[in-house]
């Protein structure tokens, strides 16, 4: 049995110097790649979630030298236990990561260590880590391919192995570095907004519990991007506890809508079954009968779904988003007039939030009645004008404008829709379409021509990635 480095001399020993220039860009792509999250992830939209999460980051935001206008909290639909920082002041945060928590203050300590990161340019000093890593692999490279070159095959495959061990090694020091440099901002934050460090604690004692179950190696930290969790643990504890914070109650209000949100969350992105089995009828509670309503529409039976949300209603009749949820059954149950008054409702209760408003324009627009046309035009345009980053609104907008004849705005609002979605051959073809028949230098026009020039630019750059 030959060692790790016995076998990277091996494999080094017998390239050739063409083939030595492959590897150096193949490291290269491979560093990309490990430090850049998934560009193309499923985005969960939901507005209670939404609001919720504005919420919750708004105390720490405050304390921070952010504008808490330019944070956002973003939930991808994924099983998995992560949160992460990408494009500029934007927190990722998985739903495995909702679920795992039993508490908001848990996702505040976590929303506190991400800010740590805008707030120490992180996101944009990554590119010291990879151009030291880079710069030593690049050096090792040349030295090892001399090396060969002269005829010292074995010494110069030592080199080249030593120095992508040395450049990866570098690399996850730095990420360390980093990741310490967050908890330690995180902890401040926490403590200047008046939230308590037990739910931080508690996270990270759950991630140890998961590395003892993975059976990952606790002796020390070397050789990953995150310190271990105990180590966290240890360093952190005595900061939250010497804190005045530490013994502050959590706010009831938000806590008690987090556990809506979670069970929401549980009931959209589960098994029905896994979600009927965690909340049995049995358990009469606000958030187990959100979670059954979800699962029952998710299993089809909209009736039982009904049951469920027409409870929640009884005992909470101006609840937004239990009318939301009313309405989404009745319309995805093939009931669109029956949807229209409790969606309506939820769009006023909620100044018009655009997911919402969205979803009542489908509503109108689904009736087939032209009587409900034009209310369903103001209601999608405010929608986008509010959130212009959602691609059914702007489907649904030129679904309107199609019924109504208006083919240029229609193929301009189905434009917007597929440049959002990264459909870029759709948003090239529709914006052309939309020019042709839209008054040249109008602002649609300019418009419909900014996204042509987007589309087909991000369609070069794609096609040029996958040659």
């Amino acid at each position: 049995m030959s060692s790790l480095n016995e076998n990277r001399r091996k494999a080094f020993a017998g390239l050739s110097l063409p083939r030595i220039g492959q590897v150096i860009t193949a490291f290269l792509a491979m560093i990309a790649i490990t430090v850049q999250p998934v560009a193309a992830q499923s985005i969960l939209r939901d507005a209670e979630t939404e609001a919720l999460f504005s919420d919750m980051v708004a105390p720490l935001v405050a304390v921070s030298e952010l504008d808490a206008k330019d944070v956002e909290v973003i939930l991808i639909n994924s099983k998995q236990i992560n949160a992460f920082v990408a494009g500029g002041q934007r927190m990722f945060f998985y739903s495995g990561t909702i679920e795992a928590a039993d508490s908001a203050v848990e996702i505040q300590g976590i929303m506190a260590h991400e800010l740590g990161h805008i707030t120490g340019g992180h996101i944009i000093r990554f590119d010291e880590g990879i151009k030291t890593a880079t710069g030593i692999t690049i050096l090792s490279l040349i030295l090892g391919a001399a090396a060969i070159a002269a005829g010292a095959g074995d010494a110069g495959a030592g080199i080249l192995a030593a120095g992508q061990q040395a450049a990866t090694g570098k690399f996850l020091a730095f990420s360390r570095v980093q990741e310490r440099a967050a908890d330690s901002a995180g902890a401040r934050y926490l403590s200047a907004a008046g939230i308590t460090g037990r739910g931080s604690i508690d996270f990270f004692k759950k991630l140890q519990n998961y590395e003892f179950r993975l059976g990952i190696p606790q002796e020390d930290s070397y050789g990953r991007t995150h310190p271990l969790s105990g180590e966290r643990v240890s360093l952190l504890r005595d900061v939250y506890q010497a804190d005045p914070a530490w013994d502050t109650p959590p706010d009831p209000e938000i806590e008690e809508r987090f556990q809506r949100v979670k069970a929401k969350l549980l009931g959209f992105t589960s098994e029905p079954t896994v979600t009927l089995r965690k909340f049995p009828e049995s358990n009469q509670t606000i958030p187990a009968r959100y979670a059954r309503a979800y699962a029952w529409h998710k299993s089809a039976y909209p009736d039982r779904a009904l049951l469920e949300v027409n409870s929640l209603l009884k005992d909470n009749p101006n609840d937004p988003y239990f009318l939301e949820l009313h309405g989404q059954i009745l319309l995805e149950s093939g009931r669109p007039q029956e949807a229209i008054a409790s969606l309506r409702k939820a769009v006023q209760l909620t100044n018009n939030q655009p997911l919402i408003a969205s979803l009542f324009g489908h509503a109108l627009i689904a009736t087939e009645d032209e009587s409900h046309f034009a209310e369903a035009e103001r209601v999608l345009k405010a929608a986008v004008v509010k959130d212009n980053r959602n691609p059914f609104a702007w489907y649904q907008l030129g679904v309107v404008y199609s019924q109504q004849g208006d083919t240029a705005r229609a193929q301009l609002a189905t434009a917007e829709s597929a440049l959002l979605q990264r459909n870029y051959s759709s948003a090239i073809r529709s914006s052309q379409i939309a020019m042709a028949g839209i008054k040249e230098n109008t602002p649609e026009w300019i418009r419909a021509q900014d996204i042509s020039l987007i589309a087909k630019n991000e369609f070069e750059r794609s096609d040029q990635r996958r040659r």
